[in-house]
Parts: structure tokens; sequence; C-alpha cells
């Protein structure tokens, strides 16, 4: 009996190094180095399309709002809108799914995967009501952020590299495909 290989899934990144530098790219706060690996999501998205994980997009359009904003290039009210929208979509986007299975409220939604429900009513001013002060944005581009490292890209490094590896070769295997996995609920 011969042994069948395990099914791979295609990704957009070559490896799985490639992918942890885009990771501490986004992450690390220097406006060059993030820019680098926005450039990089740019060339996944690129090649993925749509496969793209909805938290990696997530991640590039925020990060991209807070290289904006270093750059001193944009006026107070352009800042409000780019951090809004990348506000907005990040909210809309991790409920999608569980909205379109029944109605549920967005604060209800909020709740059971753990985003703090002020950042729901953030995106409800930004969508329904008067434009909030720059800060309140910034401060729910920040706390998205650590959410998305917690909730998604963490998981994917093994928890912060906590455990250790048996078979690298295999683990790698599977990381690629839970990284191109986009239920990341």
């Amino acid at each position: 009996r011969r042994r069948l290989k395990p099914l791979r899934t295609v990704v957009a990144w070559r490896s799985r190094a490639e992918w942890d530098q885009v990771m501490v790219g986004l992450y690390c706060g220097d406006s060059r180095l993030q820019q680098e690996a926005l450039d990089r999501v740019s060339a996944w998205k690129s090649r993925y399309g749509q496969k793209m994980p909805l938290a990696v997009d997530c991640t590039a359009e925020l990060i991209r709002c807070k290289v904006l904003d270093s750059s001193g290039r944009l006026k107070s009210h352009e800042l409000i809108l780019s951090y809004g929208l990348a506000l907005v979509r990040f909210v809309n986007l991790i409920t999608e799914r569980k909205q379109k299975m029944a109605s549920i409220p967005l604060r209800q939604l909020a709740r059971e995967v753990d985003i703090p429900i002020w950042v729901v009513d953030l995106r409800h001013e930004l969508t329904h009501g008067k434009l909030p002060p720059l800060a309140m944005c910034r401060k729910g581009c920040d706390v998205v952020l650590d959410w998305l490292r917690k909730t998604y890209w963490s998981r994917q490094l093994g928890n912060n590299l906590c455990e250790g590896s048996e078979d690298e070769e295999e683990e790698e295997e599977e990381a690629n495909t839970e990284l191109g996995n986009d239920a990341w609920e």
C-alpha cells in the first residue's frame, strides 16, 4: 500500500520565514520597515486576491493608517477618515460571517470574540454619528492591532513560539495551511 501525501494548501507567501518577516515588520513601529511589510502584503494580495486572510488585510489597512499618520502628510480630518474606514471594515469583516447566519447585534458578536465594546461603539459613531476625535481613532487602531496580534498573528507562531517542535518540516506545512485559512474567528 502506498502512503498518500497530505494535501497542500497554496498560499501567497514563499515561506514561513517571509511570513514571519512581514509580521515583525508590520508590528515593529519603524515606518520604513512597516512600509516594506505593507509592500509585501500588497504583493501577496495581488497573488492571492480575495483568498487573502481577513486578519492580514485588516492589519495592513490599520498599519497603513499609522504610517500615514507618522508621515505628517495628512490633516487631522483626513486621518480620522482613514482610521475610521479601517476600523469600520475591521468590525464589519470579523462579524460578517456570523451575521449571515442570524441577525445578531454587533455588540454581542464583539463580546463573543473578545473585542472591547467601545470599539464597536466607535465603529457606530464613525458610521452613523459625528466623527470622533483623532486620539480616539488612534486608540481604537492600537487596541484592534493588539487584538489581531494576539488573536491571529501570535497563533500562527504557535502561541509566541513557546511550544517546542518535534518535526520542523511537518510543523511548517501545518503552519502554512493555518496561515492560508481565512476562518480566523
